[in-house]
């Protein structure tokens, strides 16, 4: 009798397992299952900074918490909003506004077939710098570049 307890026991067991086998696995993307990319916000999300450098890579790249501006904000505000955030300890929403100051800051007219051509500005030098030092985890310079990249003239 004792065998063939153990025995069922064994096969409910080998049944569980070939059951937990076939859950479907998350896309290599991340995205939840029926998500559609661009509405609404998708998983995983993190309020940490992250994917930034070599030393912070994830296979899978959360969502970021948007500063609290809005769309049409000026490169200014988003450096503003970093900076906040960064002080509040939310480096994910600091990632995330210097992200977007650095694209409001990319936004420039270039010669048709130079589209590729790297920015000299300065002000996407510090905000660079400043995305590269969160990255690193390294506070103090985040906050010196994000300061030096609100005093640049054109931060406008």
């Amino acid at each position: 009798m004792r065998y063939i307890f153990a025995a069922a026991v064994a096969l409910a067991g080998m049944t569980s397992l070939a059951a937990l086998g076939q859950t479907a696995p998350l896309p290599a993307s991340g995205v939840r299952a029926g998500h559609t990319p661009g509405v609404a916000t998708s998983l995983p999300r993190s309020n940490k900074a992250s994917n930034i450098g070599p030393g912070d890579m994830h296979a899978v790249v959360p969502t970021l918490p948007a500063p609290a501006v809005g769309a049409d904000a000026t490169v200014q505000t988003y450096l503003r909003a970093a900076r906040t955030a960064l002080i509040a300890g939310r480096t994910g929403q600091a990632q995330q506004a210097l992200e977007m100051a650095e694209t409001r800051a990319l936004d420039r007219s270039v010669p048709q077939g130079q589209t590729g051509t790297q920015s000299r500005s300065r002000l996407v030098a510090d905000i660079g710098a400043a995305r590269q030092a969160l990255g690193a985890g390294d506070r103090g310079q985040t906050l010196r570049r994000i300061d030096a990249a609100i005093a640049t003239p054109a931060a406008g």
